[in-house]
């Protein structure tokens, strides 16, 4: 018997197929996507035992049963896939003239109305009533918008307690401000896969989700005890001083308008 040589290219190839798997892992856990995936592999294996035997047959039922697989692991995965890509395009560093070219001569960014924000989640957290706002960046958040209810609105402290109040039917989800109007109430934000500590709740989970797949800044009110938190760049920073939240969010905006200037500039050379 004649044996292949077992060369660089087929180590890299190992290694390669392992970290995929890897990362798969990482993005599926915490759901049943990894028992699913279990599954398959196991079908797959199979196939391939009934093929080195020869019965063909049963290797073409579980060929067939393969091929419409691929179709269903598109559908089953379709939250964890969109994940996965937004998190890759808000994390692409060496890439961002692939943006620049489809925003060529376009700046949608508009300078967001920090004041009322800040007032509003300093009351907020007084009453301890809880709070999740999203304040658009650079990112394009309309599939975020699109889960929503539209509000296109000016922003104000009193529409934001409005909506953030506990028996209003807005008020669970999140708020999307940009510039100075509220875009949209109730949207629904994908919630990080990443280790986090157990007493974070659904709120901080779904800013840090959010700040991962954006640029987005993301405060959040605690129902729980009241306290402010800013998420950006898959960081949460908890505890913030509420007489000190309006300075912190205009740097975390100046940092942000910063950098997209730099990157503008990088990408002009």
């Amino acid at each position: 018997m004649d044996f292949v040589p077992f060369t660089f290219i087929d180590l890299v190839d190992i290694v390669l197929v392992a970290a995929i798997m890897y990362w798969i892992y990482r993005m599926t856990r915490g759901t049943n996507a990894p028992y699913i995936l279990s599954g398959i592999i196991l079908i797959y294996l199979l196939w391939v035992i009934v093929r080195t035997l020869n019965m063909e047959l049963l290797s073409s039922i579980l060929g067939q049963v393969i091929s419409v697989g691929v179709l269903a692991l598109f559908i089953i995965f379709q939250p964890e896939l969109r994940r996965f890509l937004q998190i890759i395009g808000a994390r692409q560093k060496q890439f961002n003239f692939i943006t620049r070219i489809f925003s060529l001569g376009e700046d949608r960014t508009a300078q967001p109305n920090l004041a009322p924000i800040a007032t509003a989640c300093r009351e907020m957290a007084e009453t301890k009533t809880g709070a999740l706002i999203v304040i658009r960046q650079a990112s394009d958040l309309q599939l975020i918008a699109d889960g929503g209810i539209a509000v296109d609105a000016r922003i104000s402290v009193s529409l934001l307690k409005n909506i953030f109040f506990k028996n209003a039917p807005l008020h669970d989800g999140a708020v999307l401000v940009e510039g100075d109007r509220i875009v949209a109430a109730k949207c629904i934000l994908p919630v990080t896969q990443s280790n986090v500590p157990k007493d974070y709740g659904t709120r901080h989970r779904a800013a840090i989700g959010m700040s991962e797949i954006s640029d987005a800044i993301i405060v959040v009110v605690s129902e729980e005890t009241g306290g402010i938190s800013i998420a950006q760049g898959g960081e949460l920073r908890r505890n913030i001083d509420p007489l000190r939240l309006l300075p912190t969010l205009q740097r975390y905006v100046s940092r942000n308008t910063a950098r997209q200037e730099r990157r503008k500039r990088e990408g002009e050379k």
